[in-house]
């Protein structure tokens, strides 16, 4: 029997970033996922405070060079990888000097959020999907971590769903406790259409908050995770109204093994 291939789309991994619930789940999740039998793929941006030369990052030329169109403008998409040797697992990297080169990650020094922070969205989802189809690696399932990734979802199975490498990956959204202020810039909806989506498909865009990208993220997805403890509980209400399969939060020391179980479910 062929390995399951599992797609993970991460925010934030340690050690390439400080530990959080995300960052570290992030990291040992895919490498349990491995060591259970399957095979996995792992993404990140490459923010300006990943150490290139202490992590031994470099550039895949065969994989870079492809522009992205957002805003009217074009972004060139550079990929890099690393290995984590111990867990014999690599990590690519979605890098672009307009987007991913400021030393801080989604807020500034005095915590305001990035008013780019939309545009990088759709340069990290997109870019990650551009990379896999180069990669001509077709995911059973895609695993996204935090809201960064939450466009992931609406365009697998809109822009992208006639894709043969997606036509048939399953999706899980994983919800940790998190949040932005302000809401994402009034261009949002605008940046975010392609081919295969139309306005009905991002209605919830036009009051861009954190609330409304997760809500968009489970909205599209085939099933969801509660990362952390404690989520927003608009969010919880949102999900048992879409009647989505759930996980709900597995401790430190189980979950890797209940979300391998989970993923069988949702494949």
């Amino acid at each position: 029997m062929e390995k399951k291939r599992v797609l993970f789309i991460s925010q934030e991994i340690t050690p390439y970033l400080p530990e959080s619930e995300m960052s570290v789940k992030s990291r040992f999740l895919p490498q349990g996922i491995q060591e259970r039998g399957r095979e996995i793929r792992t993404f990140m941006p490459r923010y300006g405070s990943v150490n290139e030369r202490r992590n031994q990052l470099h550039e895949v030329i065969r994989l870079s060079g492809m522009n992205l169109v957002i805003n009217d403008a074009d972004h060139p998409l550079i990929i890099k990888v690393a290995s984590i040797q111990a867990a014999r697992m690599q990590v690519y990297f979605i890098d672009n000097e307009d987007y991913f080169h400021r030393k801080e990650i989604l807020k500034d020094k005095k915590g305001k959020e990035f008013e780019d922070n939309d545009e990088r969205a759709v340069f990290f989802a997109r870019g990650v999907l551009e990379t896999v189809i180069k990669l001509r690696w077709a995911p059973d399932l895609i695993h996204c971590h935090g809201w960064l990734a939450s466009l992931v979802p609406l365009y697998i199975k809109t822009a992208y769903h006639d894709d043969p490498l997606f036509a048939n990956s399953k999706v899980v959204y994983s919800l940790y406790n998190e949040n932005f202020n302000n809401p994402l810039s009034a261009n949002t909806k605008q940046n975010v259409l392609l081919d295969g989506i139309n306005e009905e498909n991002i209605k919830l865009l036009e009051e861009p908050t954190y609330e409304n990208m997760s809500k968009l993220g489970i909205e599209y997805a085939d099933a969801v995770i509660q990362g952390s403890e404690q989520i927003n509980p608009n969010l919880t209400a949102y999900i048992e109204a879409k009647n989505k399969l759930f996980l709900n939060y597995q401790p430190e020391e189980t979950y890797i093994d209940a979300y391998n179980e989970f993923y069988d479910k949702v494949l």
